[in-house]
């Protein structure tokens, strides 16, 4: 039975506090495409893509039109690439006419980005995985709705440090040839430890080989919905009373997911995956994930205290959102992009929240140092540190971690780099430069942890 103040609530949430679904992202398979030319495989490609796929779009302003829920991105995830291309891709340029057939494909089927231009090496590359790494900056440089993402490292494997030397080079061979559009490339190119098959989000999401031929994966955002239920909370209110109330709004926000990503199975005749519980934030004033930390009574982001305060905001969502869906994956969890939340970039342009204090909170929250900007002339592997430190925070607690990280070309600490949209503004942040050149190019593995051994 539909109450109907719950009805009223939801609008409020809709209206007032930017509640929206981030995104509905149709995952496809794309191992069926394999063929024994790469003329053939683009073509099978193109037409899986575009057939599957058609409907995403029209279905999701159905939706919007139906329940009046904003769905603010369509998106498609593929089979990693690698893996697809592997048998006909000779060069990193073959790799790139993949590349370009898929960011046809995405503007065909109307979609606002696609993801999945990929490769899993935590343990090891093949030669296809290389050249596919290798063609990255290339194919980021000429397209404009293809996002990359390199798995280096799991809890399973440990972490495969050639990959990391070779990622740090190719995010900065990115940046360059995307200077003169601010870096964008690096924007839509993540590296991670422990990537899920089924994440809906972008950069990172690929549809993984354990997947189904296609699947609808839904995820939420919904900051400023938790935000404006801690403002109205006593301040005096106890820190295990907070955390029930952000279960209560985070069930909530999920049920709407759950709803969207139903609806979207049943129209599309795709099975429904899984809403991932991630509170994602945007540059919009309100909805931020900083914003929540503050109203826990922390002066500013990056005060001590925000990683406990991110910590205990990361399981009150998880809790209040396992409840009220059927099928829960992908990240789940609260993110924190800089450049994507505007509460961060407050901090980080003020000078308190630094990428050290970053660095401590991602081993409690979803993802990592996420849509971080440095100065352009960072070293390949100063990058790749950070990579590692990253792939290590992942891999030794058991949870994803990632690295999104910009170098700025030609621009200096306190300057500002706009992407613009959701990809939003950011402050150039300073970053520890003391040279690590001899341990990133020893390469070889980083063991896996004891933890990899439980079974």
């Amino acid at each position: 039975m539909i109450n109907l103040n719950e009805v009223f609530e939801t609008n409020k949430m809709i209206h007032e506090m930017n509640l929206d679904v981030r995104t509905i992202t149709i995952g496809i398979s794309l191992l069926d495409c394999v063929g024994t030319t790469l003329e053939e495989v683009k073509e099978n490609i193109y037409n899986k893509i575009t057939t599957v796929a058609k409907d995403l779009v029209k279905t999701g302003k159905d939706i919007e039109n139906e329940f009046g829920i904003p769905i603010v991105n369509k998106r498609i995830s593929i089979t990693p690439i690698s893996l697809v291309g592997g048998n006909v891709c000779k060069t990193p340029d073959d790799f790139v006419e993949l590349a370009k057939v898929l960011d046809a494909a995405a503007k065909k089927v109307g979609v606002n980005f696609l993801g999945g231009y990929s490769a899993l090496v935590s343990k090891g590359m093949t030669k296809a995985d290389e050249l596919l790494i290798r063609s990255i900056p290339k194919a980021l440089a000429e397209t404009d709705f293809v996002c990359s993402s390199v798995n280096v490292g799991s809890t399973k494997t440990g972490i495969n440090m050639d990959a990391v030397k070779l990622m740090g080079e190719i995010i900065k061979e990115t940046a360059e040839m995307t200077k003169e559009r601010d870096s964008l490339g690096c924007a839509k190119l993540v590296v991670l430890c422990n990537a899920p098959d089924d994440n809906p989000f972008m950069a990172g999401a690929f549809h993984g080989v354990g997947e189904a031929d296609c699947v609808i994966n839904v995820g939420v955002s919904g900051p400023g919905v938790v935000r404006a239920t801690l403002a109205k909370a006593d301040k005096n209110l106890p820190m295990d009373k907070l955390a029930d109330l952000i279960k209560r709004t985070a069930f909530k926000i999920t049920r709407m997911g759950q709803l969207v990503g139903s609806v979207a199975s049943e129209k599309l005749g795709v099975p429904f995956g899984i809403v991932d519980l991630s509170l994602a934030p945007t540059p919009a004033i309100g909805d931020s994930v900083a914003y929540i930390l503050e109203e826990m009574g922390l002066e500013t982001c990056g005060a001590y205290g925000t990683t406990a305060c991110l910590a205990m905001l990361n399981d009150a969502v998880k809790k209040g959102g396992v409840m009220a869906t059927s099928n829960v994956g992908g990240l789940s969890g609260a993110f924190i992009p800089v450049s994507e939340d505007a509460g961060m970039i407050e901090a980080s342009k003020s000078g308190i929240l630094t990428l050290e204090k970053l660095e401590a909170m991602t081993a409690v929250c979803s993802v990592g140092l996420d849509m971080v900007v440095v100065p352009g002339d960072t070293s390949a592997s100063v990058i790749s540190g950070v990579i590692a430190d990253e792939a290590a925070i992942g891999m030794v607690n058991s949870k994803t971690t990632a690295v999104r990280i910009i170098p700025a070309i030609g621009k200096k600490v306190g300057e500002t780099l706009d992407f613009g949209g959701l990809l939003g503004y950011g402050p150039v942040m300073n970053i520890n430069q003391t040279k690590n050149d001899v341990m990133i190019n020893r390469g070889g593995r980083i063991p896996a942890p004891l933890q990899a051994l439980k079974n």
